[in-house]
């Protein structure tokens, strides 16, 4: 009788073993496939971020170029209008005899 009491523990802690293995088991997959979950998250977050850093950076890019052409248009309208005051002073610019001045003449 001892033998069979013997083998039944010893079938008894083999098969709680194998239960307490399946569930290691289990838990490890569990926590793999959350590695892995977390880990897909992470690179999709870091994949949006990139997408906004580059999103921003050709915003910040097309508005560098609106400013310039701005500029760009504003010396070209303060060049016209030196030249055309220029051209107003050199046409009231005369000489004693009240002919226009344009530079050319001798003294």
């Amino acid at each position: 009788m001892r033998k069979i009491v013997l083998a039944a523990t010893v079938a008894v802690t083999a098969l709680s073993l194998a239960a307490c293995s399946e569930k290691t088991q289990d838990s490890a997959s569990d926590t793999a496939t959350s590695a892995a979950n977390d880990f897909s998250e992470a690179a999709e977050d870091v994949g949006d971020k990139v997408s906004d850093i580059g999103a921003q950076a050709s915003e910040a890019a097309d508005n560098t170029k609106d400013a310039a052409k701005d500029a760009l248009k504003k010396a070209e309208k303060t060049t016209d209008d030196i030249a055309a005051d220029a051209e107003k002073a050199a046409a009231d610019v005369t000489d004693a005899e009240g002919t226009p001045h344009d530079g050319t003449e001798q003294h």
